[in-house]
Formats: structure tokens, C-alpha cells, sequence
């Protein structure tokens, strides 16, 4: 008697589907609990770790940009620079003084006073004031970065996003005293 060869081979391969999906579970598992994640700071970033967190982030951002309610002048830059100096400053620096243990954190914390790239971009002078307020208002999980939108009025958020995006711009006079003080 013959025997029907469809039925057995299909048992055979899903079984064999069940014990490859469990055997990775268990690496995964045992890697997750006695491997050599890279946790600490000073740890190597996991392969493409930067690209996979920005791509979910920008597109978030993209969809979720405001545009400022108010235009820029000199009240608002000496608004927003009364708000970097009392909350941003402590991590991204003021013009000409970077945090030193900034660039201990990871990932690091960007210095916003600072020219970096190749084309000399300050701070985040380069992104749109929408995206600055987004990050300010919302934080970025998994980078150090809080949400202020428990923290600071809606104004405020807009005032320092306004500034940061004018960094590579001269500032007027009574903002520059503000960001160079020495007390908040």
C-alpha cells in the first residue's frame, strides 16, 4: 500500500517551523540576560542603532510639526534666552561655554551654541523652529531629552525654539548678556 506523502512531510516542516521560532527565542533570551549589551555610556552603539530610532522619529515629527503662532524680535529671543539659561543650558551649553559632561552622556547631549558638520551649522539653527518646539515640547525617548510641555508655558516653548533657530544669527545685545550670565 502506498503511502500519501503530502500529510507526514507537512507535519514535518511545521514542527521544524515551531523548534527553529523557539531556538531563536531562547538566543535572544539567553543574549538579553547574559550577553554583552552595550548598556553603559561608554559602550559601542548597537549596529545601526542611530538610523533605526530617526527613522520613526522624523516621521513622527514631519506629522506633527506646528508653525510658530508669533514672529521673532528681540522680546522673544530675550524670552527664550531667559528659558534656555534656566532649563537647556545646563546640558547643551551657552555660546562659547560647552557642558564638559555633555559629551559623557549618550547619546551625547548637543552643544546648541556650537558650529558641527560640514557646513557649519549651529546647534539646531538648521532644523525648521516647528521641529525644534516639537523635540522641546515632546522629548526624544531614550536620548536624555525631557518633555517640557509639563514644565513650560506653550509661549515659552516657541520663544526658545524661535532662538535656537536664529543661533547662527547675531543676536542682539541684552540676549547675548542673558545667554553669557553667569546665574540663570
Amino acid at each position: 500500500m502506498a503511502k500519501k506523502s503530502g500529510s507526514g512531510s507537512f507535519g514535518k516542516v511545521f514542527f521544524g517551523f515551531l523548534l527553529g521560532v523557539a531556538v531563536v527565542a531562547l538566543g535572544l533570551f539567553v543574549y538579553l540576560k547574559f550577553g554583552p549589551l552595550p548598556v553603559a555610556v561608554s559602550d559601542a552603539p548597537l549596529p545601526f542603532e542611530k538610523e533605526v530610532v530617526k527613522l520613526p522619529l522624523n516621521a513622527r515629527i514631519d506629522r506633527e510639526t506646528k508653525t510658530a503662532p508669533f514672529a521673532i524680535s528681540e522680546d522673544v529671543f530675550e524670552s527664550g534666552a531667559h528659558v534656555y539659561r534656566a532649563q537647556c543650558a545646563a546640558c547643551h551649553g551657552t555660546p562659547g561655554h560647552d557642558v564638559a559632561y555633555a559629551k559623557y552622556m549618550f547619546p551625547s547631549a548637543p552643544q546648541l551654541w556650537k558650529k558641527h558638520g560640514n557646513k557649519g551649522v549651529v546647534g539646531v539653527s538648521d532644523d525648521e523652529a516647528g521641529e525644534t518646539y516639537w523635540k522641546v515640547a515632546n522629548g526624544i525617548r531614550l536620548s536624555g531629552m525631557p518633555s517640557y510641555s509639563h514644565v513650560l508655558s506653550d509661549a515659552e516653548m516657541w520663544q526658545v525654539s524661535l532662538l535656537l533657530k536664529n543661533a547662527d544669527k547675531e543676536l542682539p545685545g541684552p540676549v547675548t548678556q542673558i545667554l553669557s550670565s553667569t546665574t540663570p
